[in-house]
């Protein structure tokens, strides 16, 4: 699956969300709201991080994978609310790592 298709379901779930959020709470998340929710979820995924690597036990609900998942989709929702063409985006932030890493690690004088 490419980022174009993951962009569209993230999508059609965040519609989704807004839908339930409009028919329950009588009002749907702003970007905010979005942003919170990542924060909480980047909470849970550190928690299961932790338990991953046997620094806490494990909690209940879903695991790392959902975690993980939930997370990019949080990302990809937000980079679409705040107009980020996500994609060239991630290509120019790793090309640039790229650079940074591997110029550094070239040998003082360039050899």
């Amino acid at each position: 699956m490419d980022l174009s298709e993951i962009t569209r379901q993230a999508m059609h779930v965040h519609g989704l969300y807004d839908e339930l959020n409009l028919t329950t709470r009588g009002h749907t998340w702003s970007r905010h709201d979005f942003v919170l929710g990542f924060v909480g979820d980047v909470g849970d995924l550190v928690k299961l991080t932790q338990a991953a690597d046997g620094v806490r036990p494990p909690p209940a609900g879903p695991g790392l994978a959902h975690e993980l998942a939930d997370c990019l989709w949080s990302v990809v929702v937000l980079a679409e609310l705040y107009g980020v063409d996500l994609e060239a985006a991630f290509t120019t932030t790793v090309r640039r790592l790229e650079d940074s890493i591997t110029g550094r690690m070239k040998p003082e004088g360039g050899r």
